[in-house]
């Protein structure tokens, strides 16, 4: 089906057949009303006048006007919507303001909203607590209203709310950077249409990222300058009354030279200096960024001072990151100083951080505020991973794959915001868009379910038609991603729900990007679902060809009692068309790559993406900054099974000069994961396929994995036709907890010899195995790379007992990531005990 693929920001919703004028049935008809706001108005309540007006035209092309509050209205409009905070309520009416007695009690950034009726007809009040209270109150009337095309109706029984947010700070990083990968082509009005957009859902802060931090000083998408970008940004989160926070990292190593202080206060000075508003800073402590805690601090106390000079009010905030052990004392024993707390306002929890959330509050002073830094953007190799997530979508997908996970999401934020100011999220772009209003709208009230926050997003931003399909979509996709791929077959239900939408759909919702981006997601979950599908029978079907050289008269037995070591086969045939005929097997399904009509799907959607959102879903296609960087229509056919690495395997075989050489290999290839008799085989990586794994709480509990086991993935893959898909994943614990496997009824009088293939992204990292807590079965060193099968004794006193327990660690108290202690596959043979022993 050929579709228009020319997208606009903003579209028009598609809802349900409007009520008829004069029909009420609990709707209140807002066809013909005005806006009236209360006295003395200023700059932001006209914003928030601005935004209702503006946001309800898109929506149903009707344009409200702005009335005063005591002039005449020329057209006798028969609604009218009443805007005001608690200091501006001249000009309601005393019917409303005595319809509204919760408005002394209200709280910061609360808000009211109140329907009536008086001589005049019927009328609406959002009353906010102040500006913001006012925008927000604005945001859930526009969420409430069904818009139609010249249409627009609110049931009454939503008109009657309070509400104040759970927790004071609600907001997003924003890094207009190359290595977004779509903020660094949106211009000044898509910024503008995005912050109003995540404010109408109760979002109060933005953190910008300054034009010097760890990534490429220019792109091929800037419209702006990135310090000309910054100041525009700063400008519009102004204008909507937010804060603006800089995430500013200390880049150089060092400043322990007077020069080196001097340059960077020069250097921060002049982007304090351009910034219309600044209300805080967070310093990383690491990633990026190298400065010692103590060189740090001392840094970021000039800062404090820099920062003062040109916005007074602002506050300065530090995060531990990336500190080993030493460090993240030493930082908090820097905290605990009278002198420190006079200028340093809160400490930050992000990622790669050594404590818990946990820990940071039974150890950081009282003085201190606490602030959240959840990465919700990535999906491997972060902070809160998948849990269990399919390797196959993990090498196709990727790292910053648009990444609708609702319920996770919704998990992450109420284990940790507890006891918090609350949160900015750590964001590298618009995949993540969906996680950004899930945590907005939590942020204001955790208790909300999740399916009624989706709702409310599908209903603004997709429209009344489509709100339960597309809410109940997104849950989809993030259930796509739970359990092993190949037995999900809730993805094809999932494919079929949004190409249902899809095929409904007016030219508007098709010019949707947030539409596009559930489409894209639910095609190419389908894609990769039937390429593992059809890749895992072809390679059956290669292995059931070289089984034939494990029928009698392949085997190596002596043709002759004289000659124990015989060349040829028994049969006298030659392997080499068995293995010919399997190649041919898997150079077909090569060949012939299954879903052409999907794939072809995806690279329209990838398309429409750019054009709408410039979201760079390709390096050389789309000029996106690296795979690594959400490109993932560049590993679109990235190996799912171990169809290239067979053929690779078989191919090396045939050079093989002797036959008995090549058959012996086939049936060694055959029977890779067999452990013998007695033996035991356990694939880390596979959930179905681990069972003396001790697995620990788990993800849900768990979400950063520190006592838990991550299945983990290196994205892009390295390894490519020369691994087996097994050595692409591996369990992994992040941190300094050990990772540990037990084996009970073994034979007490065997002996066993272990085989361990490692893996992993991190082999410059050291391991350690240790059996039973006191053997010592090799010591911190590293793992063979490319990965191998290495193997160990096993000490008979560790198995004399027929128990047996393996601890893999990695060195105690590095800083940076806490990824190093993986491993992939593991083989626990049994050698039967020699007779007389």
């Amino acid at each position: 089906m050929q579709r228009r693929m020319f997208l606009k920001l903003a579209s028009v919703a598609v809802v349900s057949p409007a009520l008829g004028v004069g029909q009420s049935n609990g709707m209140v008809d807002l066809r013909r009303c005005r806006i009236v706001l209360g006295a003395p108005a200023g700059d932001r309540a006209n914003k928030a006048a601005q935004v209702l007006v503006e946001e309800a035209e898109k929506r149903c092309g009707i344009r409200w006007p702005i009335r005063p509050g005591h002039g005449e209205d020329p057209d006798a409009r028969p609604v009218v919507i009443y805007l005001a905070t608690r200091a501006s309520t001249s000009g309601l009416g005393r019917e409303i303001l005595a319809g509204a007695p919760e408005l002394g009690t209200l709280r910061e950034e609360g808000f009211l909203l109140r329907t009536g009726h008086n001589a005049s007809g019927q009328w609406i009040a959002v009353i906010g607590a102040d500006d913001r209270g006012l925008l927000f109150g604005v945001g859930t009337l526009l969420r409430r209203i069904e818009f139609d095309r010249q249409s627009a109706f609110a049931p009454e029984s939503r008109l009657h709310l309070v509400s104040h947010p759970e927790y004071k700070l609600r907001g997003h990083q924003l890094g207009y950077r190359p290595k977004t990968n779509a903020y660094d082509g949106w211009s000044v009005p898509m910024w503008d249409q995005y912050i109003r957009e995540l404010a109408i859902f109760g979002t109060n802060a933005i953190e910008l990222v300054p034009p010097v931090s760890d990534d490429l000083a220019d792109s091929a998408h800037f419209p702006l300058p990135p310090a000309q970008m910054m100041v525009e940004m700063s400008r519009i989160a102004d204008s909507y009354g937010l804060q603006v926070w800089v995430w500013y990292p200390a880049m150089e190593t060092t400043y322990g030279t007077e020069a080196a202080v001097e340059k960077a206060i020069r250097d921060w000075g002049q982007v304090f200096a351009m910034l219309p508003r600044v209300d805080a800073i967070l310093v990383p402590g690491g990633d990026p960024g190298d400065t010692p805690p103590a060189g740090l601090l001392a840094l970021v106390e000039k800062q404090a001072a820099n920062l003062h000079h040109y916005h007074p009010k602002a506050t300065v905030w530090i995060s531990p990151q990336s500190f080993d052990a030493a460090g993240t004392a030493d930082f908090f024993r820097i905290l605990g100083d009278a002198k420190t707390q006079q200028w340093l306002d809160g400490i930050v929890v992000g990622p790669q951080s050594r404590l818990t959330i946990e820990e940071v509050h039974r150890t950081v002073p009282a003085h201190y505020q606490i602030r959240c830094y959840p990465d919700i953007t990535h999906s491997v190799e972060c902070q809160y991973p998948v849990p269990d997530w399919d390797v196959a979508f993990a090498v196709t997908e990727g790292r910053e794959v648009i990444n609708p996970r609702p319920r996770g999401e919704a998990n992450i934020l109420r284990r940790i915001l507890p006891n918090t100011v609350g949160f900015i999220s750590y964001s590298e772009g618009c995949n993540d868009d969906v996680n950004k209003f899930v945590w907005s709208a939590l942020g204001w009230d955790s208790s909300r379910p999740v399916l009624e926050v989706l709702r409310d997003f599908a209903h603004f931003f997709i429209g009344s038609a489509n709100t339960e399909g597309f809410a109940q979509g997104l849950l989809a996709l993030e259930q796509n991603w739970q359990g092993p791929l190949a037995s999900n077959h809730g993805v094809e239900v999932t494919l079929r729900q949004f190409q249902d939408m899809e095929s409904a759909a007016t030219p508007a919702l098709l010019e949707n990007w947030r539409f596009l981006q559930g489409l894209y997601r639910a095609y190419y979950d389908a894609f990769v679902r039937r390429r593992l599908l059809a890749g895992t029978a072809q390679v059956e079907q290669a292995r059931e060809v070289l089984a034939t050289v494990l029928d009698m008269g392949w085997g190596p037995v002596p043709t002759e009692y004289d000659d124990p070591t015989p060349v040829t086969p028994p049969n006298g045939l030659s392997p080499e068309p068995v293995l010919a005929r399997a190649q041919t097997v898997l150079e077909a399904a090569i060949a012939q790559p299954v879903a052409a009509e999907l794939r072809q799907r995806i690279r329209a959607l990838g398309e429409a993406l750019f054009q709408s959102i410039h979201m760079q879903l390709a390096v050389e296609l789309y000029q996106g900054e690296a795979v690594e960087r959400g490109t993932n229509l560049d590993t679109l056919d990235a190996p799912v099974s171990d169809t290239l690495w067979l053929h690779r395997e078989i191919g090396t075989i045939r050079r093989m000069a002797a036959p008995m050489a090549q058959v012996a290999a086939v049936r060694a290839l055959l029977f890779r994961t067999d452990p013998g008799p007695g033996g035991f085989y356990d694939h880390l990586g596979d959930v179905a396929n681990r069972p003396h794994l001790i697995t620990g709480p788990g993800g849900a509990t768990d979400p950063e994995f520190r006592s838990s086991v991550l299945i983990g993935f290196d994205y892009p893959e390295p390894l490519h036709d020369t691994a087996p898909m097994a050595w692409k994943c591996w369990g992994e614990i992040i941190g300094d907890a050990p990772l540990t496997m037990h084996y009970a009824e073994l034979d007490p009088a065997a002996e066993y010899r272990l085989r361990v293939v490692h893996s992993g992204d991190t082999p410059d990292q050291k391991l350690r195995l240790v059996a039973n807590g006191s053997f010592e079965i090799y010591p911190y060193m590293l793992r063979t790379w490319p990965p191998a099968p290495q193997e160990y004794p096993i000490p008979r006193a560790a198995t004399s007992g027929g128990q047996l327990t393996l601890s893999w660690s990695r060195q105690p108290g590095l800083g940076g990531n806490g990824r190093g202690c993986q491993v992939s596959e593991v083989w626990l043979i049994r050698t039967p005990a020699r007779r007389g022993a």
